[in-house]
């Protein structure tokens, strides 16, 4: 098989391209990120692109399967649309691209909560990804909606101190739909989805992530 990934320098694409050069079942992974990265690897191919103008690079998303996991925040980003941007755009735009040159399958990466009537501008934008890709018509699309997650090495102060806080409540029986989940949990789902075989539209709810990798 022939991986196509976007957001592969993030806290799950880092996973997820490690778990992939991994996996037999995949003979090329080809990743597409703003500069040159470091992994060594016979399989890997890096795309250097940019991501304002995919006119420019769209005839090289053509695979068995893309990746999607591209995303930002607020914070980093400054502004709310300059976040749509990143998580929006960017993503809707690869995944029309790569339907467009035949790829089959999409795996995305999205948010619990996720509705295109949030009043919420987070849950909101990934809502309207959902909606938007579905209307792609991918023969598989499978979305995942996992909630807080624990990135190796996290320096988010906010981000720790939230994981800290849903444990605590966990631990009382509280939001255990949003117990946080490890990065690299994500990541083997993702895989375990894109080579199960299944077609239509699957959406993976929050801790069913963890199920994906007990039985698919």
């Amino acid at each position: 098989m022939k991986a196509l990934v976007i957001g592969a320098t993030g806290a799950i694409g880092k996973d997820l391209i490690q778990q992939l050069l991994a996996d037999n079942s995949f003979e090329r992974v080809d990743i597409f990120v703003r500069r040159e990265v470091s992994i060594p690897s016979a399989k890997l191919v890096t795309h250097v692109v940019d991501f304002d103008h995919p006119e420019g690079w769209s005839g090289l998303l053509a695979g068995d399967v893309l990746f999607s996991c591209l995303g930002t925040t607020i914070k980093a980003a400054g502004s709310q649309d300059a976040q749509w941007k990143v998580d929006y755009t960017y993503q809707y735009n690869a995944a029309k691209n790569a339907k467009d040159n035949g790829t089959g399958k999409l795996v995305l990466v999205s948010s619990i909560g996720a509705n295109p009537k949030s009043k919420v501008f987070y849950t909101r934008m990934k809502g309207r990804l959902e909606k938007d890709v579905r209307e792609l018509g991918f023969p598989g699309l499978f979305i995942l909606r996992p909630p807080s997650l624990i990135r190796k090495g996290s320096d988010r102060f906010g981000e720790k101190a939230g994981v800290a806080v849903l444990k605590v409540l966990n631990a009382i029986g509280l939001m255990r739909s949003w117990k946080p989940m490890p990065t690299e949990e994500v990541a083997s789902a993702m895989i375990r989805l894109s080579k199960s075989g299944d077609t239509g539209v699957r959406i993976v709810e929050s801790q069913a992530i963890l199920s994906v990798n007990d039985t698919v």
